[in-house]
């Protein structure tokens, strides 16, 4: 049991960049004097030379013991980093009410509560406002129960969710999902800058704008250019302050959120009054329409006062002079004005009236229902009308979107990790309690709404009926000014801890390295402040308090927080689903199934609150994803989303794993086989330019290799070339595995990959090689014997054969033929692998613009025509273009050189037996083989060459063609070869079966060298090697013979199975 806690604890190598130092710190470290005592006992002797690696059990546990997580930028780990000196850092003592309870509880209430509430309420009806909170609370309730169970299992440090999702969903994930709820805390920093400028300009000091308005269809743009002008001032105001001194704004945090807590047990307070004392809170209607009181006090048209009638201020405004016989408005002279109680109270029964909603377009008249009302004609409505007008068109979905920033802030106790004293026991217990607590503040408050405030002063947004006050505050007790006050104060602070939280968050996935143009901002001050980070988000938050309206901002941020919570219930899902052994929270009360619920009501409600945001938003995290796929650096976090991907291919394999793929699914699944150089570099780059050619990114590819020698001797080796290999495999673009095998021969660790490379179903089925241009010095035998053994051995197992001949000629994946040819010659069918080819090389830029021929034989009785008919017929099923030409071969006899070449071969062939002689033997030997060779060359000058074409070619062999080329084989020498032989004696004592085949390989090369030398690229049918072993030397000589003259040339040997087929 002590081995494998040791193994477990014992730290990965980091990577530079992984933004995690502190992970490592208990695990390691020990300093000079602990290592010796290690070894001073002799009770532990036996383990004594692995003590560097795996420290002894007893010297971890106290250090484990006392393990504490330092937040990241804090100046005692800044410190630990540079000076490597040790610091007692005070061991956290928060609890679960002051370390997650309150800051989840600050979070979460906050400005829509204070300035939107009661006007959802007043558009949706109760009904709906509390279905609407219902769902959104649902939400982050689901989220909650999905993140205490991700942060309890293990510890979680500085960087919150970011932290959680990253490392449970991989850096894709993490850093996309970081970024997004990194952009939704700096826009919900603009919406609480917005939401205090809002406070202060319409209810605290509205004299204080800046820009007024010349016309009161200007007001609502004049507002938006005030919003702007101090919006910007207080962002760079609050900027200052979090820059010069994070410390001020912790602990000015306790007074914002007494601020909350005393506004919200005010409004509890109001509500009671209302039962037995309502406020007087008059309002003023014009028939069923609601009046503004900013320009009148006396909600009358006429005053009586001394026995007689004035008209009042409100007349004025609605006709062209003072006097009874004036021309007022149609509307305001067949309607009377009447005054109605804004907050009847609990009591009154007004609830029954404001359950249903009230949604209404932009620019409607804001109406109490059940009031009597003439109507006119629709009339061009009057400019500076004192009507409170809608500003903007309501309708649920729009609704949740503007409510939903009111419940996210429930990732506030995770961040704080670091202070907890507890912190797997804390965060879950602290922020479900925090968010049943703010559900039920939420839920009461709307059903308390809509029993005591008036239907048209609940739809009222600025509290125009009331004088501009604020209509939370005239339910408040004991004054409004409690909560405009405290809604101010809490608005400010939560935008001071916006825009606090939000670089830390940002310097958190910098530091990571994942993403790499903004590692610039994980620096930061000589303490670990984020400067830089502080600076881009507040430019970021400038664009939010630019766009200055609160209702445009706050479905922004929506769609962040919304998709941030997704992924950190996707991750609960998808680890539970896995079952990763390291899945182990000690937070209970989760499920799978409940995960999956939270996600997929994190996306209805991006798609309900903005279909198009929440598009955008996916777009941004879809974009920042691949691109961390593509530039980041590689990360090893053992994430869930890994799991997956093991767990898919698993079952991806037990489907494959029944039979061989059918015909048209066929591809070639390739095994390149690379050769190494002394210093574990690849021999032939462009071998692995050709498969990326090939394969073009689809299909399997495994980069094989075999290094020499015993494994415990090569190991460091071969993760050298294993590096290289890699390197070169993404230089090259290469996408596939490295698999390097240490054997003790060459021929055995070839044999080994060819064997077993690959896993169930994902095998190769065509291996690709270089040819073995050094196959004909004498020092190196084994390298065209391994080359043939190669070649039987892929026979035996049925698999295809590509080889490149001249390699280091084949384009690299930047060159582009701008024209040329790939020709094929299809001598023999072995199941149309030399039709396949072309076509996949073609899909790919280098070869793109070259043009496919194909080259067939025909013999003497073939009809020529009709095969180049059939030929035409059969690629026009298969859907390949390619011109088609028949060579015909004519019989004729065996020329001298043929001979000649046979016997300079065989010569060859018995000197490399005589190697293994006597060195007086071999010096014997060597001199008769000179003599003969000289007098052979002698001859070879003077003799007469015939034309070069090939005698028996077949391109496809019938029972009858094969039963008379045997016979034909056995029939003794003709009067030709007699004729020949009086030429030169040793010619009779050659193999005529080798004879023939040279005969074949000469002939060939002549045909293809006449068509296909200025070709780009020949593919040519490789013939198989001899049955008997005795010949393989001179195999290597006919192929040499085939391909000479040929600048690139692909030999193809197929496997034996049809890989094309003309059917659909």
């Amino acid at each position: 049991m002590a081995a494998s806690i040791m193994w477990v604890l014992e730290p990965p190598a980091q990577s530079p960049g992984d933004g995690n130092p502190r992970e490592n710190s208990p695990f390691i470290n020990h300093s000079e004097m602990e290592q010796e005592s290690f070894c001073e006992g002799k009770n532990m002797a036996l383990f004594e030379e692995e003590m560097d690696s795996n420290p002894m059990v007893s010297s971890l546990l106290n250090k484990l013991a006392n393990y504490t997580n330092l937040s990241q930028g804090v100046v005692e780990h800044e410190e630990h980093e540079e000076d490597g000196k040790r610091r007692e850092v005070k061991s956290p003592r928060m609890g679960t009410f002051i370390g997650v309870y309150l800051p989840c509880l600050q979070n979460i209430l906050g400005v829509i509560l204070f300035l939107r509430l009661t006007w959802i309420v007043g558009a949706a009806g109760v009904l709906e406002s509390f279905l609407i909170v219902f769902m959104c609370c649902t939400c982050t309730m689901l989220t909650a129960i999905s993140m205490s169970a991700i942060a309890t299992n293990g510890v979680v440090p500085a960087g919150g969710s970011y932290y959680m999702i990253s490392r449970s969903l991989g850096p894709e994930f993490g850093g996309a999902v970081g970024l997004c709820f990194y952009l939704g805390t700096t826009f919900a920093g603009a919406m609480y800058i917005l939401g205090t400028i809002e406070i202060f300009l319409t209810y605290i000091s509205p004299s204080a704008a800046i820009i007024q308005a010349e016309t009161a269809e200007g007001e609502a743009a004049a507002m938006l250019h005030n919003m702007r002008v101090y919006g910007t001032c207080t962002l760079v105001l609050m900027a200052m302050v979090v820059f010069v001194g994070v410390k001020y704004v912790n602990k000015l945090a306790l007074v914002f959120l007494a601020c909350v807590v005393l506004s919200i047990l005010a409004i509890y307070a109001g509500v009671i009054k209302t039962a037995f004392d309502p406020p007087d809170v008059p309002v003023c209607l014009l028939g069923n329409r609601t009046l503004s009181r900013r320009g009148f006090d006396l909600c009358a048209k006429v005053h009586t006062a001394n026995n007689g009638t004035t008209p009042t201020v409100l007349w004025r405004l609605f006709c062209n002079n003072s006097m009874s016989s004036a021309s007022c408005d149609e509307y305001f002279a067949q309607n009377n004005v009447t005054e109605i109680q804004g907050i009847p109270g609990v009591a009154s029964g007004v609830l029954l009236d404001n359950l249903w909603s009230t949604y209404a377009d932009k620019g409607a008249f804001v109406e109490r229902k059940g009031m009597p009302s003439v109507p006119v004609p629709e009339e061009s409505r009057a400019s500076g009308l004192p009507y409170v007008l809608t500003d903007i068109m309501t309708y649920f979905t729009m609704l949740v979107g503007i409510y939903f920033p009111s419940v996210t802030g429930i990732m506030a106790g995770s961040n704080r990790s670091g202070d907890l004293r507890d912190a797997q026991k804390s965060i879950p217990t602290g922020t479900i309690l925090a968010i049943v607590t703010t559900s039920f503040i939420y839920l009461s408050c709307i059903v308390l709404f809509g029993a005591c405030i008036e239907g048209v002063i609940l739809r009222d947004k600025f509290g125009e009926a009331l004088q501009g006050k604020l209509v939370i505050g005239m339910l408040a007790w004991p004054s409004p000014w409690v909560i405009v006050i405290g809604s101010f104060f809490s608005t400010c602070g939560a935008g001071l801890q916006s825009l606090t939280g939000a670089p830390r968050l940002l310097q958190a996935i910098a530091r990571d390295g994942i993403i790499p143009f903004l590692q610039v901002f994980g620096h930061g001050k000589a303490n670990g402040e984020p400067t830089w980070a502080l600076l881009l988000t507040a430019l970021i938050c400038e664009t939010g308090i630019l766009i200055a309206s609160l209702d445009s901002v706050a479905p922004i941020l929506s769609m962040f927080f919304l998709m941030c919570y997704m992924f950190v219930n996707l991750a609960c899902a998808v680890q539970t689903l896995l079952r990763t052994p390291n899945w182990r929270p000690r937070f209970r009360y989760y499920h799978w199934a409940l995960s999956f619920l939270g996600m997929s009501l994190c996306l209805a409600l991006m798609f309900i609150c903005s279909w198009y945001y929440a598009l955008f938003a996916m777009l941004i995290a879809g974009c920042i994803y691949k691109y961390i796929e593509y530039r980041g650096a590689e990360k090893e976090w053992g994430d869930g989303i890994r799991g997956l991907s093991l767990n898919a291919a698993r079952y991806a394999l037990l489907r494959v794993e029944h039979g061989p793929p059918h015909t048209k699914n066929w591809r070639p699944q390739v095994l390149v086989m690379l050769n190494l150089d002394e210093e574990q570099r690849v021999k032939h780059p462009r071998l692995l330019s050709l498969t990326t050619q090939l394969k073009a990114g689809k299909g399997l590819t495994i980069v094989g290799s075999v290094l020499e020698g015993t494994y415990l001797d090569k190991h460091a080796e071969a993760q050298r070339a294993e590096e290289n290999i890699r390197s070169l495999m993404g230089t090259e673009r290469t996408k596939g595995f490295c698999q390097l095998v240490v054997s003790s021969n060459l021929r055995d660790g070839m044999s080994h990959l060819i064997q077993s490379a690959g896993l169930g179903g994902m095998r190769h089925n065509t291996v690709l090689m270089a040819w073995p241009g050094s196959w004909k010095q004498e020092d190196n035998t084994s390298s065209w014997k391994n080359f043939v053994e190669t070649v039987r051995d892929t026979t035996a197992a049925q698999q295809a054969l590509l080889v490149a001949k001249n390699v280091d000629l084949f384009p690299q994946n930047q060159e582009r033929f701008s024209d040329g040819d790939i020709d094929v010659w299809w001598v023999v069918h072995d199941g149309g692998l030399l039709m396949l080819l072309p076509f996949l090389l073609r899909q790919h830029k280098v070869w793109r613009k070259c043009r496919m021929r194909i080259f067939t034989v025909a013999q003497v009785d073939d009809n020529s025509i009709q095969m180049k008919k059939d030929l035409q017929v059969f690629l026009y099923h298969l859907r390949i273009s390619a011109e088609v030409e028949v060579v015909e071969m004519v019989e004729n006899d065996i020329s001298a050189f043929t001979y000649e070449k046979t016997l300079m071969m065989e010569q060859r062939s018995q000197m490399l037996k005589q190697m293994q002689l006597s060195k007086t033997e071999q010096e014997r030997e060597a001199q008769l083989i000179h003599d003969r060779n000289t007098a052979a060359h002698s001859v070879v000058a003077t003799r007469t060459q015939a034309p070069s074409t090939p005698d028996k070619v077949q391109m496809t062999w019938t029972k009858e063609k094969l039963i008379a080329e045997k016979y034909k084989n056995k029939e003794p020498g003709v009067s030709g070869f007699k004729d020949l032989f009086s030429l030169k004696p040793e010619w009779g004592n050659l193999n005529q079966s080798n004879v023939r085949r040279m005969h074949t390989a000469v002939k060939l090369n002549g045909v293809v060298l006449s068509k296909s030398q200025g070709a780009q690229l020949v593919l040519l049918n490789m013939p198989g090697p001899p049955k008997n072993r005795q010949g393989d030397e001179n195999y290597m000589e006919f192929l040499e013979v085939l391909t000479e003259g040929l600048d690139r040339v692909l030999l193809v040997r197929g496997s034996g199975r049809e890989v094309v087929t003309i059917y659909s």
